[in-house]
């Protein structure tokens, strides 16, 4: 199996590395593994969801405030 690195991943999903590496340790990424201090994700991996973009796709967007009244 051929891997890529978090800077390679980063390049590849347009975020920072910063993010892969917490998709890492999050457990998000099917056959990451951490190797001597560095993680190494399939090369065929996709990029895990957006789970806010989730959650507003199945219309839970928060709670709704009513407008403030000026006194």
């Amino acid at each position: 199996m051929d891997y890529v690195t978090l800077k390679e991943a980063s390049e590849k999903w347009d975020v920072s590395s910063r993010q892969v590496n917490h998709y890492c340790v999050e457990g998000r990424i099917p056959g990451a593994v951490k190797m001597a201090g560095v993680w190494l994700l399939p090369k065929e991996a996709n990029k895990p969801t957006d789970r806010r973009r989730q959650q507003a796709a199945q219309g839970n967007q928060g709670p709704h405030y009513p407008p403030l009244q000026l006194v």
